[in-house]
């Protein structure tokens, strides 16, 4: 029953991923959270979700971590549901919006994305009452059914609202020379898999599959249209090489002009850590 199986494989790789969440979940904003290198990214996202929500916006975050996203969009004015498949982040979450006073800004939930259809049927209200919809740092690439997800994403959203997800890609120049420097061609290959594969996050398994912005775009196409793609992280070392930036961070620091400035270039915008994705939703879709 070739069906049963990849039920059963699907279930096991959603357990060992929220696993590995749940066990980063005390101390993911110490040393794997908010060093220099992510938040000069996540200030990108944040610059784009303003130009692209007014306030007072209804938004919701797929994969929220422990809600440092949520609450500085609440802290904005706008209206968040903060969803993450692992409880102990969405416990983090919760405490972190309780510490703001901002609960009656943004709800928290715990809910992976291949269930966020259980909005719709739980709450029919909330079909189509969603201005955007967005997620940071890759967590959409653990998103094992992106067909599906684009079709629930189009039902949750209003006319014309967006979608704002910074995605790990494919091409990541500085991590492929750095890992041909230490000549471990295994894990140079890894971001070149066809299918989920699985990282290692505190000797467990995250289940992740990478993207340039033409595959990750594919599935959402008979719902949305690209309205803007650039590179995060480019001309700067991904978060993990932090050793890298101090060792050079003028040099560094002139490099993150160029991907402010350049990022968005045909083929430039293709390489990159991540890759930053706006998608608006099509006149008509559902």
């Amino acid at each position: 029953h070739p069906r049963s199986e990849q039920t059963m494989e699907l279930t096991h790789q959603l357990q060992d991923t929220q696993a590995a969440f749940d066990s980063v979940a005390a101390d993911y904003d110490g040393p794997r959270g908010n060093n220099a290198l992510i938040q000069r990214m996540r200030d990108e996202v944040w610059r784009t979700l303003a130009r692209n929500f007014p306030t007072g916006a209804r938004l919701l975050d797929l994969g929220c971590g422990t809600g440092l996203d949520a609450v500085h969009l609440g802290q904005q004015g706008y209206r968040v549901l903060a969803t993450d498949w692992s409880p102990l982040m969405v416990g983090r979450a919760k405490d972190r919006v309780r510490a703001a006073n901002l609960e009656q800004h943004i709800q928290t939930l715990q809910l992976g994305m291949q269930a966020i259809g259980q909005l719709a049927t739980s709450d029919p209200s909330n079909i189509g009452s969603f201005d955007g919809i967005y997620s940071n740092f890759g967590a959409i690439n653990c998103a094992p059914d992106l067909p599906n997800l684009a079709s629930q994403c189009a039902q949750l959203l209003k006319p014309n609202g967006k979608l704002v997800f910074a995605v790990i890609g494919r091409i990541c120049p500085i991590e492929l020379a750095h890992y041909a420097a230490k000549r471990n061609w295994k894990r140079a290959k890894v971001r070149f898999a066809p299918g989920m594969v699985s990282v290692n996050l505190n000797k467990h398994k995250v289940w992740t599959r990478y993207y340039t912005p033409r595959e990750f775009s594919q599935p959402f196409a008979p719902y949305f249209e690209i309205a803007h793609c650039r590179a995060l992280s480019l001309f700067v070392p991904p978060p993990y090489l932090t050793w890298l930036y101090d060792r050079a961070r003028s040099v560094f620091d002139a490099a993150w002009w160029l991907d402010d400035h350049v990022g968005h270039w045909p083929v430039l915008r293709n390489m990159g850590d991540h890759f930053l994705i706006t998608l608006r939703k099509r006149s008509g879709a559902l």
